[in-house]
């Protein structure tokens, strides 16, 4: 039985290292007129716990845990910057791989994942 467990998680390792490396290679670092092109009257959203609308205006509502927070979103050498006048505040290096985004902290924080997509009209 313990032979057939070391098999499987060297099978299921083998996979994801085979896996892994293909998705990586779809992955597009983003310029800041990029980013203003693809986020802008978008929404970005896990899509269950959160979302984020980037307005055209650069108004920022997100909607979080039932509570509806608005900001501001700027682009600052190709990052985006987010204001919410809170800790959470700060500028992100976006990458795009499909309707997929990440967005990596210039700074201190965890790396924000999630797809890019048309907004809710829930408010």
């Amino acid at each position: 039985m313990k032979k057939l467990s070391v098999f499987a998680a060297v099978t299921i390792g083998s996979l994801s290292s085979t896996i892994g490396p293909v998705a990586a290679e779809n992955v597009q670092k983003l310029s800041g007129n990029q980013i203003r092109a693809k986020i802008a009257g978008m929404q970005f959203t896990d899509e269950v716990h959160w979302r984020d609308v980037y307005d055209r205006d650069g108004s920022l509502r997100s909607y979080a845990d039932g509570k509806k927070r608005v900001g501001k979103w700027v682009i600052e050498k190709d990052e985006l910057c987010f204001y919410f006048e809170e800790p959470e505040d700060g500028c992100y290096e976006v990458s795009l791989s499909g309707n997929r985004i990440e967005m990596k902290p210039s700074g201190l924080g965890l790396t924000i994942e999630g797809i890019l997509q048309k907004p809710t009209d829930r408010n």
